[in-house]
C-alpha cells in the first residue's frame, strides 16, 4: 500500500479529471443537445427509472459519482484500505473532493462572467457620453 501522503496527492488528482468530466458532459456547450434531450426524458419518462437514468446526466454531482466509478475500475485506485473498504472510501472521497473543484470552477467562472458584463455597461455608457 502506499504512504497516507502519496494517496492523497493521487486523490486532489484523479478529482481534476473527474471534475472535468463530470462538468464539461453536464454544463458546456459541447455536450448542449444531448444534455437537453436527457433534461427533456428526465422531465418526461414515462417510467421513474427512465427519468432517474436520464437526470444522471444533467446533474454534476449525480453524474461524478459515475465517472468516479469508471476511474476507480481503470486506477484500482484504494484510500486507506487495500480491499473492498479502499474502494468505497476512495469513491466518496473523490466526489466530494471533485464536487468540491466544480464549486470553485462555477464561483470563479461566475465572477468572470460578473466582471465582463460589468465592462460590457461601463463601455456602454462611455460611447453614449
Amino acid at each position: 500500500m502506499d504512504s497516507l501522503c502519496t494517496q492523497l496527492v493521487i486523490l486532489f488528482t484523479l478529482a481534476i479529471p473527474i471534475a472535468c468530466i463530470a462538468w464539461t458532459v453536464t454544463h458546456e456547450e459541447v455536450f448542449k443537445e444531448p444534455r437537453e434531450y436527457c433534461v427533456g426524458r428526465s422531465k418526461n419518462g414515462r417510467t421513474l427509472v427512465s427519468r432517474k437514468f436520464f437526470y444522471l446526466f444533467t446533474c454534476e454531482y449525480c453524474f461524478s459519482h459515475y465517472v468516479t466509478i469508471l476511474m476507480l475500475i481503470i486506477t484500482g485506485y484504494k484510500l486507506l484500505y487495500d480491499d473492498w473498504r479502499g474502494y468505497l472510501i476512495a469513491g466518496f472521497a473523490l466526489v466530494w473532493i471533485a464536487n468540491i473543484y466544480m464549486s470553485l470552477f462555477a464561483f470563479i467562472r461566475l465572477d468572470i462572467k460578473k466582471e465582463r458584463i460589468e465592462c460590457e455597461v461601463e463601455e456602454k455608457e462611455l460611447r453614449e457620453k
